[in-house]
């Protein structure tokens, strides 16, 4: 059973502040509720009040709604229009497709002088000879019955034949209050067949209480059961099917009972796919691969267009966001390969033809469309690795040769020793000692290193056999 709290109806009132105190206006339509309560300690002021769709079997609790103007309550499994005298304000009722059949319940509508609109389409009482006649001369303040103005004639036609009338329908309502009750008998043996049932079922497959330790089966009595257990479990989908099937082609007469009964059926197989759900829970989609690999994904299904701007070095993606979506729905996340949408949970994933910049990206929605527009500059600063050509070595010329002959001579020696020997000068040992004072006394050369053997001179190789260059002292 669903009941009326506190927090159903603060949801309800958010355009009170959630404040449901003062609250004039409240819709708690398709919630389930099998009863009335609360509303008129906590909802003083209420003016409109939405029940339409629900399970609610009879009026109550809503004596102390003086200011109540207008009441919904069609499509519920009430059968007598009571406890509404202290509705003062009452201006229009609504109890469209219900089961009223006892229409000489509609006189307690007499103390709401106000009451102009009453419908009672779709109930039992509707097919009563009379029924219109009786309505409008029972209640004298009403403009409207189910839909269609009462006019003064219709109701001086009515008030002439009131008691004839009277009479044909509290006849017929006798009737149908006496096959109301077979129904309900009825509907009560079956309740109970179906729970003599379960508990038949109780036991174990085998047929025997699971506590009964005293009686044992053979070995192989009991593979064959497990076999047979096996094989149910194999055709349940099969008889699942035929039992839902048999379900709603069964013709059964519509009553509170059986409209309760297609609920809870409904509802049952609601919480079994819940089940089925939770059992198997939906497999993640892949984003991005084991190798790395960006995956195109557009789970909202969402029209868009990725442009390249050359004028501007920026690549363009164009999504068609829903225009009267809230904006805080929708995520962005812009890396340097691609670009993810999440919308409304949603994703919307694409990969870039061009490493862009994430920091310099921007995004911005449209007020007229809708649209979400990322606007990604292109990275710069790429480095393009070239190969690079060297001149041929005749092309490459000592700054100090003078001739192409020394060029020639010099051909095998590396381009770094090219230099001129003729051009070098003789080195003095007094240019690489530092000076000293007269002051520091005469410069100890045992302690300095001797010069390097000629063969690892950089420059050695250049004064052998040269005349003109004096050997190093």
């Amino acid at each position: 059973m669903v009941y009326i709290t506190e927090d159903m109806v603060r949801r309800r009132s958010e355009h009170n502040d959630c404040e449901i105190s003062s609250l004039e206006e409240v819709s708690l339509h398709q919630q389930d509720i099998e009863r009335i309560q609360h509303l008129d300690r906590w909802c003083r002021d209420l003016r409109i009040l939405y029940l339409q769709n629900n399970l609610i079997p009879r009026i109550e609790n809503v004596g102390r709604l003086k200011k109540l103007e207008y009441l919904n309550l069609a499509l519920n499994n009430i059968e007598v229009i009571e406890n509404l005298e202290g509705c003062e304000s009452l201006q229009k009722l609504d109890l469209t497709v219900n089961f009223v059949g006892r229409l000489s319940s509609v006189e307690s509508l007499k103390h709401n002088v106000h009451l102009r609109e009453l419908f009672l389409v779709g109930n039992p009482c509707t097919e009563f000879q009379g029924y219109r006649q009786y309505v409008v001369s029972s209640l004298p303040q009403l403009k409207w019955l189910d839909g269609t103005e009462i006019s003064r004639s219709e109701r001086i036609g009515a008030s002439q034949g009131l008691e004839e009338t009277r009479r044909r329908v509290w006849e017929q309502e006798k009737e149908y209050l006496k096959r109301r009750a077979r129904e309900r008998e009825e509907a009560q043996r079956k309740e109970a067949g179906e729970e003599k049932g379960n508990k038949e079922r109780k036991p174990g497959f085998d047929g025997r209480w699971y506590t009964d330790i005293n009686n044992t089966a053979p070995v192989l009595e009991e593979n064959k059961e497990n076999q047979d257990a096996e094989g149910n479990v194999v055709n349940s989908d099969l008889d699942d099917a035929r039992r839902e099937k048999e379900f709603w082609e069964t013709p059964c007469s519509f009553t509170p009972e059986s409209r309760v009964e297609a609920h809870r059926h409904l509802e049952e197989k609601k919480k079994a796919k819940e089940k089925e759900k939770e059992k198997k829970p939906k497999a993640p989609r892949t984003l991005i691969t084991a190798e790395g690999r960006v995956m195109n994904v557009n789970e909202p299904k969402l029209d868009f267009s990725l442009t390249e701007d050359e004028e501007n070095n920026t690549i363009v993606l164009d999504l068609g966001v829903y225009r009267h979506m809230d904006t805080s729905l929708i995520g962005v996340d812009v890396q340097p390969t691609y670009a993810r949408v999440t919308v409304k949970g949603k994703i919307f994933q694409m990969v870039l033809p061009a490493e862009v910049k994430p920091d310099s990206s921007t995004a911005q929605r449209s007020q007229t469309t809708g649209h979400l527009v990322l606007t990604m500059p292109r990275a710069e600063g790429e480095i393009k690795v070239t190969k690079s050509v060297l001149p041929p070595p005749r092309a490459r010329q000592s700054r100090c040769s003078d001739s192409p002959e020394d060029n020639k001579r010099r051909a095998g020696v590396p381009e770094w020793l090219e230099v001129d020997p003729s051009r070098r000068t003789a080195l003095d040992l007094g240019d690489i000692v530092p000076r000293r004072s007269a002051n520091e006394g005469p410069l100890d050369t045992s302690r300095m290193a001797p010069p390097p053997p000629p063969e690892h001179s950089r420059f050695s190789h250049d004064f052998v056999d040269d005349p003109d260059v004096p050997p190093l002292v």
